[in-house]
């Protein structure tokens, strides 16, 4: 298998350092839709400012570069293990160009591996898939949005949430407003319906992948997703918990099978760095987007 690793240290470096193209004009409409002089206003401005220097400098748009989550659907013929370890070896070398902060910390001593390398650091999702293209979807999380992830199960007495969608929307609602601003709002949604406690998490990340106008194929959460973008942005809680208008860029849900007995609600909350990058091989041809 050809050598991918420099392939992948751009791809990190863009994750890292550069903002998708569709978040970015979401913030720009959120900061002209708060009053001008406002302390909303001000932040979104802050944080565009701070979206183009990084950009310019091709340095990491948030001190903390998260957990790099990979999600790889590779050719048959190509053995995991050697792209895995292509992965590693670029996570390594981007970590020496500070395109990452060493973020891999030992749960038991504290000790930082000082290469994000780690027991479970970095995650890889790799499924086999049924044609010649390798496709390498990265996503950086950030440990001030999952400290406010959340998972509920329905039903859920306080909020009077049963098994339905309406419970859903009850819990995400509180979930948003749980999160106040230590997200670093305004925040994305990433909401899984199902599955058991583990892949609940891991279906919710998933949708972080999704670009902002994506439109689910299910007509009920696609409505449910646009429900609840409006009543998120509703409670006023605002860019960085200071007030405003724009709490929230976008909801995605997705959906797993679950036991009988349990119905499970996992949110994944992202920050408004939604640091995700996407590198696409198909024979000598290497694109990213």
């Amino acid at each position: 298998m050809e050598d991918l690793t420099p392939s992948l240290v751009e791809l990190i470096r863009r994750a890292s350092t550069d903002l998708p193209a569709d978040v970015e004009a979401a913030l720009r409409a959120a900061r002209d839709r708060e009053e001008a002089g406002s302390a909303a206003a001000s932040a979104l401005g802050a944080i565009l400012e701070n979206v183009a220097r990084a950009r310019a400098r091709s340095q990491p748009i948030c001190q903390d570069t998260g957990t790099p989550f990979f999600y790889v659907r590779y050719p048959t013929g190509i053995r995991a293990r050697d792209l895995r370890a292509q992965m590693e070896a670029a996570v390594v070398e981007a970590t020496r160009r500070a395109y990452l902060r060493p973020n891999a910390v030992d749960a038991l001593t504290g000790r930082n591996s000082g290469n994000n390398l780690g027991v479970g650091f970095p995650v890889f999702h790799m499924e086999e898939g049924d044609d010649d293209t390798l496709e390498v979807a990265l996503l950086l999380k950030g440990g001030g949005s999952e400290n406010v992830s959340i998972q509920y199960s329905l039903p859920h007495e306080p909020l009077n949430a049963g098994r339905d969608l309406e419970g859903v929307r009850r819990v995400v609602l509180e979930a948003v407003y749980r999160a106040q601003g230590e997200g670093c709002a305004p925040g994305i949604l990433g909401v899984c319906i199902g599955g058991d406690r583990g892949t609940g998490y891991t279906v919710a990340k998933r949708q972080l992948l999704r670009p902002l106008d994506d439109v689910h194929p299910l007509p009920e959460l696609a409505a449910l997703e646009q429900r609840l973008l409006q009543e998120s942005n509703e409670l006023g809680i605002g860019p960085m918990g200071f007030g405003g208008k724009t709490t929230i860029l976008g909801v995605k849900i997705g959906v797993a099978h679950r036991l009988p007995a349990s119905y499970f609600v996992t949110v994944a909350y992202m920050c408004w760095a939604c640091r995700r990058a996407r590198l696409t091989v198909r024979g000598d041809e290497v694109r990213y987007g």
